[in-house]
Order: C-alpha cells, then structure tokens, then sequence
C-alpha cells in the first residue's frame, strides 16, 4: 500500500454528487472502512474513487456500468466468471491491451496472464452486457485507469490514453458511446 494519492478537489466531489443523484446511492463506507478494506486487501484505492466510496456513495443503481449500474467496494457482478480469487492488491498484469482472441501464440485457457487479467489489480466497478467487465486499477503501472475485461481481452477505456474514474463517470454522465 504505498501509493497515497492527494483527496480530489471540491470540484470532483461536487461533480460525482451531482452525477449518482442521493435517491440512487447507496450509503458510504466511510474512511475507516475503506481503510479497513484496503488494509485486508494490500492495496491503496485510487482517487477519486476512494473518496466517493467513503464520502459520496458505495455504489449506486445509476452508473456508468450498464447491469445494474455501479457496483459497491469488492462486489462482483453475478455474471463475474470464477477464475480464482481477486487479488486487487497485486499489479495488474498487462500494460497495454491484449486481444488474447486474436493472438495464435497462446491457448487463453492455460494462459496464467488471462485469470490475471481478471483477477490481479483492480476492482470491478461493474458490468457492461454481462460478458463485458469494467476494471478500475489498483495496482500495477497503470493504476487509476479504467479498462474493460472480457472473454475475448483485456483493453484500457477508451484506448490507449485510458480514463481515470472521473473520467470515466463524465463519459457516462454526457451521455456519450464509450468507444466512439
């Protein structure tokens, strides 16, 4: 856990109060139980995502996420495949996308690096059609970005120059595709 990061500024806060309205969220953790989580967890969550668990909301009807939208601190969605226990302590093992689909040099399904992909690093903020996961990193040199896990790969959201939380939830606020 030795990555802090700085709280959000006024601004962020009051962005993602007004973006998850009180009638869809769900109660905050709270800072000592978000610490707690972190503590068992060997991670330090990031920014501002840390915060809005333990200030705003820890999860809300209405989110980004499209099933169910956003999910509380360590939940999963039923869809989640089980491939072994999450580790959101330890790094994320990729660093750009990886289309394991597409790549002949591997069998995906003795591939240590995809139960990785799924398992290492992040929390599961949501998902989007049931097949498709949303990732926020917690560990690793991509961490505070947002990628999207499935049974074809693993990618950052939107592309290389991945968002962080913010980011992400503004996305989804405006209304605009995630990809386009």
């Amino acid at each position: 856990m030795s990555v802090v990061d700085a709280r959000p500024s006024d601004a962020t806060l009051d962005f993602l109060r007004a973006a998850f309205p009180p009638e869809w969220r769900e109660p905050p953790l709270g800072q000592e139980a978000v610490a707690a989580w972190e503590a068992e967890h060997r991670v330090a969550l990031p920014e501002p995502y840390r915060t809005f668990a333990a200030e705003v909301s820890n999860g809300s009807g209405l989110g980004p996420a499209a099933d169910g939208g956003l999910q509380p601190l360590g939940w999963l969605p039923d869809s989640w495949p089980d491939l072994g226990p999450r580790q959101p302590g330890e790094p994320f093992p990729l660093d750009a996308a990886w289309v394991w689909e597409d790549d002949e040099t591997v069998d995906p399904d003795d591939d240590p690096r995809t139960d990785a992909a799924y398992n290492q690093g992040s929390v599961v903020p949501g998902s989007e059609d049931g097949l498709s996961f949303w990732l926020l990193l917690t560990a690793g040199p991509r961490r505070g970005e947002v990628w999207m896990v499935a049974d074809v790969g693993a990618v950052p959201a939107p592309g290389d120059r991945a968002w962080g939380f913010e980011e992400w939830v503004r996305h989804w606020h405006a209304g605009e595709d995630w990809w386009g």
